[in-house]
């Protein structure tokens, strides 16, 4: 192992999740940033996504799952940086299968705190989902009390929680992401909306006024790197990571995927109830103060949305 995280210096990072949505695009820019990488993911939806990045010789993979102490054990001694991304992501999934939520998001976080050494940098990508079903009237600074009203956020809440307990480490409370990857997610909130206005044509929207925070996935990435290079100055510290333009409600990002899309069409439901309450807006002030801003907006990422729909083609069990 290298002698931990300082400034700019090359640095070996080890990714868990390595070929999921985040986890794809980050490899990538930490490689193009000259670190190296030591990808851990159990493939569970292939390893196309990481296939062009095999030719990079600072690129290494491991098959494997990150609930296991014998894969950790071999490969945390060998890295300065430590981001665990490997996870159940989103409350109808960890509710599908609780079990592995609470083992892959919180345990296996757990587990590789206990197996680092104070010298190695944990960055730690949450979810700004610990914050709600506020008004969505008043922003949410990383001081803000954390009421997660899922399993997911539950999980995701206490792993932050360990992981700030220990030394040397960041979290980063997500937005909700948004933009192309080569592992591609359909269920996040842009990615959805501008998915059913190109291939369904409209969308039915319960609780149009509540609130939520975007962010672009390269800004994600962008962010991991920044912390590296400067996480003297952020240690021990959560960071909202968001865009503060687009602190949105869900009729608002409706109508511009609709600026987009014309034919889109909007219902508005009176009656009837989203399972997800979350409600918030949220400050990026404290990330803005340590030198990073997401700069990515959301028009940029429903233009490259909207590019990568055309490359998917007709569904896999769709006739037309």
């Amino acid at each position: 192992m290298a002698s931990g995280s300082n400034g700019g210096a090359r640095q070996r990072v080890l990714v868990t999740g390595a070929a999921g949505y985040i986890g794809a695009i980050l490899c990538e820019h930490l490689l193009d940033a000259g670190h190296e990488v030591i990808g851990l993911d159990t493939l569970t939806f292939g390893g196309g996504s990481l296939f062009h990045l095999c030719a990079r010789p600072g690129f290494e993979f491991h098959l494997g799952d990150a609930r296991d102490e014998r894969v950790l054990r071999d490969l945390v001694p060998h890295a300065d940086v430590l981001i665990p991304l490997a996870a159940v992501v989103g409350a109808p999934a960890c509710d599908r299968d609780p079990i592995a939520a609470r083992t892959l998001n919180l345990d296996a976080v757990r587990r590789l705190l206990a197996l680092r050494s104070p010298q190695q940098l944990v960055l730690y990508p949450t979810t700004n989902s610990g914050y709600g079903t506020g008004s969505g009237a008043v922003h949410c600074t990383e001081e803000t009390p954390l009421e997660p009203i899922s399993l997911y956020g539950e999980t995701k809440v206490q792993a932050e929680r360990a992981v700030l307990d220990s030394p040397n480490a960041i979290t980063l409370r997500l937005a909700t992401v948004f933009g192309m990857s080569p592992r591609m997610r359909l269920d996040l909130l842009v990615n959805h909306f501008v998915y059913a206005a190109v291939t369904d044509g409209y969308i039915v929207i319960f609780e149009k006024d509540f609130k939520r925070n975007y962010v672009h996935i390269r800004d994600v990435a962008d962010c991991l790197l920044h912390c590296i290079a400067h996480s003297e100055a952020m240690t021990g510290r959560p960071f909202n990571l968001g865009l503060d333009s687009a602190n949105l409600s869900k009729e608002e990002l409706a109508l511009k995927v609709k600026e987009y899309v014309p034919r889109f069409y909007i219902h508005f439901a009176e009656v009837g109830s989203d399972p997800d309450k979350r409600n918030y807006i949220v400050s990026n002030q404290r990330l803005r103060e340590a030198g990073f801003e997401a700069k990515r907006s959301l028009d940029e990422g429903i233009r490259e949305l909207l590019k990568g729909y055309r490359m998917l083609g007709r569904g896999a069990h769709k006739n037309v």
